[in-house]
């Protein structure tokens, strides 16, 4: 995680206040949850004790989608598409597809699958907490 001070033109700089982050761009990509996935943490887990999580989620070049059944374990899933496409199947619901724009909240518990992607699918996921359990189902 990358953290700055610096002030726009007659600011101030100084001690940054408690829970102020700033992830830049080029911060690293990590492997995670999925293996045909990369994420970067985008740091507010740090700063608000694990009570929230935000992370880009970006596809890995040539990685293919293992559609597995499962939910998680947390009180808030949302995602927004940055870039390329998705296609989850949610039970209850049936395939939907996301493109740049879509945003879609996962209620608690909902058990779904992530079917397809575009290779160059990028997107942003909060989660309440930050940490929390997969399960296949």
């Amino acid at each position: 995680m990358s953290e700055g001070t610096g002030g726009t033109a007659g600011g101030t700089a100084g001690k940054p206040p408690k829970g102020f982050s700033v992830v830049h761009a080029d911060a690293p990509f990590a492997p995670g949850l999925r293996g045909f996935f990369e994420y970067r943490d985008l740091g507010i887990a740090a700063v608000t004790a694990g009570s929230v999580g935000a992370r880009v989620i970006r596809a890995r070049p040539g990685g293919a989608a293992e559609p597995v059944w499962h939910r998680h374990e947390l009180a808030f899933q949302m995602v927004y598409v940055l870039r390329g496409w998705v296609v989850f199947e949610y039970e209850g619901v049936g395939e939907v597809r996301l493109l740049p724009g879509s945003c879609v909240h996962q209620p608690p518990g909902l058990r779904h699958r992530e079917v397809a992607h575009s290779d160059d699918l990028e997107l942003l996921e909060i989660t309440l907490p930050a940490e929390f359990e997969t399960v296949e189902a």
